[in-house]
């Protein structure tokens, strides 16, 4: 029998969906977050998947941070909100605006007996304030649906999504008196205060300044493009920022939370949630329907013989992606980076079991194919080109070149950090084709375009070698312990090398490498062990680090010479000539 959406996770525990409602016994946040995952996934992703013919799957670099810019939106798919207090409300002190909804459960039996009606007094008032917050041409539909039913029961959730997943505003579960989950609150708003998150973050993170209105605007973007990916997106919709901001405040308020949301136009079902193991912001996971890609062989295998594809032909699985987020590290070359993936899952479509140890969105291969169809011409996706432009095709090479810089910007820090072989096919194909001599001409009505892609190609080139000159500093390359003589002598080769290429481009480059040289001449151990002591006193193997050490005390001095002159007079950048 062929899978329908209809049945999906109906083997989720003894008896599905209903039998994991039940389970909920004790009102705990993870164990509702279980049972939201599947229902989630079942109605606001299966059910489209199988109800719209060319329903857009995502792409596996959508899942991949940093997150791009959606292309459309499809206002025929489900999209919604919500936020999950595992607590009762207290209606006047919440920080957001909700339609509040009681659950009869909360009647005690003496209320009961004093006033029969009561119970249904409530349902009926629950039902008129949700059915108010629909469209007027299904009011009289959804009335005669749920007249005799307990709106605010999880039992009820599941038949309630078709309205929740179409609704404008998020709606709200919490406990009920009796530490049960209910749905307890619809047309709720999250506050933003997007501007005042915004700059006393770039105030800590030491992007901004008080007062200082154009380093305000030469980091806003920045410092609000690494803000929100914190929080699991890019900049996009009022629903998704708003939904980031209110977690980053429950957060920061020290509550117990989840909050929950899908775009119509990202497809993917984001959560923010409070962790255990989320120490300095809630943990972040998305889950979408991606397409497998017929290479990963092994992983489609095992895939197909468990019956984790919801679509077999497709090779459509349900895909979970769990995300560590980092703190703001101005002393990392890879400074934009926001969240890593941690872990991937995939779901199983009837059982609901989780599949782990499966890579099927960081694969080097598919980035390195794409690469190579882009420069080729034989690409045919879309982008978003500086946040503005829709390019389609790469038929052109002004659309190479848009399609090109969108890569090199979307993988900057992975390109940074890969292994030796794939960065050297990278610079291969990239090599061949922006420094071309056959492509001179062509690239000459687009030589502002070119010279931006070189920008992006060469700033990657300098990073990945102050990649490698982070490792130095630690004394660690590639695993290994380096002693102090093989510590110096190698970052003292890679400076050298760098102040040839790297002082006509990028400042902050620059001042990375000043800092990195000035915490090894100012090394504590090297001071006392061989810098401070007299020749006579030292063996061959401590002059040959004194000397080092001189070597790079001039280096040193060359740089700071350099970004002094740089600091007294503006620059022009000249990149590459044609």
């Amino acid at each position: 029998m062929s899978f329908t959406w209809e049945h999906a996770f109906s083997k989720a525990g003894p008896n599905g969906l209903a039998g994991r409602v039940r389970a909920l016994k004790d009102g705990g946040l993870m164990a509702l977050k279980e049972y939201l995952d599947l229902v989630h996934a079942k109605h606001a992703l299966l059910g489209p998947y199988f109800e719209t013919p060319s329903y857009p799957l995502v792409e596996n670099r959508e899942l991949l941070p940093s997150f791009e810019v959606d292309l459309f939106e499809y206002k025929e798919l489900p999209g919604f909100s919500m936020v999950v207090l595992p607590r009762q409300l207290s209606y006047f002190q919440e920080i957001f605006q909700y339609d509040i909804l009681h659950s009869p459960k909360d009647v005690s039996l003496q209320q009961r007996k004093a006033s029969p009606a009561l119970t249904e007094r409530i349902r009926q008032n629950n039902l008129n304030s949700l059915t108010l917050r629909i469209p007027k041409q299904s009011q009289d539909r959804f009335r005669q649906r749920f007249s005799s039913s307990d709106i605010t029961s999880l039992d009820n959730y599941p038949d309630l999504l078709p309205t929740l997943l179409h609704m404008e505003r998020a709606h709200v579960l919490a406990h009920n008196s009796r530490g049960k989950f209910h749905l307890a609150g619809v047309y709720a708003s999250f506050p933003s205060y997007l501007d005042t998150e915004l700059k006393q973050f770039g105030l800590r993170i030491g992007k901004f300044s008080s007062g200082d209105d154009e380093k305000y605007e030469v980091n806003r973007l920045f410092v609000y493009q690494f803000l929100m990916e914190l929080y699991g997106f890019p900049i996009v919709s009022e629903r998704r920022t708003s939904s980031a901001m209110f977690a980053r405040r429950l957060f920061r308020s020290g509550e117990e939370f989840m909050v929950r949301v899908l775009g119509q136009s990202d497809r993917t079902l984001t959560t923010i949630y409070s962790h255990p193991d989320a120490k300095h912001y809630p943990r972040v996971e998305k889950l979408a329907l991606v397409s497998v890609h017929e290479h990963f062989r092994d992983t489609v295998k095992t895939l197909r013989e468990g019956g984790y594809f919801v679509d077999p032909d497709r090779r459509v699985a349900l895909l979970r992606v769990i995300y560590n987020q980092h703190k703001y590290d101005p002393d990392n070359v890879r400074q934009d980076r926001a969240l890593s993936v941690v872990r991937q899952e995939v779901i199983h479509p009837l059982t609901g079991q989780v599949l782990s140890g499966v890579n099927i969105i960081k694969d080097s291969y598919s980035m390195f194919l794409r690469l190579n169809d882009i420069v080729r011409g034989e690409y045919h996706g879309r982008i978003v080109f500086k946040r503005h432009e829709i390019v389609e095709g790469t038929e052109s090479d002004d659309k190479r070149l848009k399609f090109l810089h969108s890569w090199l910007t979307k993988h900057q820090r992975r390109i940074i950090s890969y292994s030796d072989d794939f960065y050297a096919n990278v610079v291969k194909v990239l090599d061949g084709y922006l420094l071309s001599p056959d492509n001179y001409e062509r690239f000459t009505p687009m030589r502002s375009l070119h010279q931006e892609v070189w920008s992006k190609y060469s700033y990657i080139q300098q990073a990945r070698k102050l990649k490698t000159l982070e490792d130095l500093l630690n004394r660690q390359v590639k695993g290994q312990k380096l002693s102090y003589l093989s510590m110096l002598t190698s970052f003292t080769e890679i400076v050298a090398d760098l102040k040839f290429e790297m002082v006509n481009y990028f400042d902050e480059l620059v001042e990375r490498v000043i800092k990195m040289t000035e915490t090894i001449l100012q090394d504590r151990y090297l001071h006392k062990n061989f810098v401070n002591r007299k020749d006579d006193d030292l063996s061959v193997y401590g002059l040959q680090i004194k000397k080092m050490y001189g070597r790079l005390v001039s280096l040193f001095d060359e740089f700071s010479r350099i970004r002094k002159l740089r600091m007294e007079q503006p620059r022009t950048q000249t990149l590459i000539t044609l």
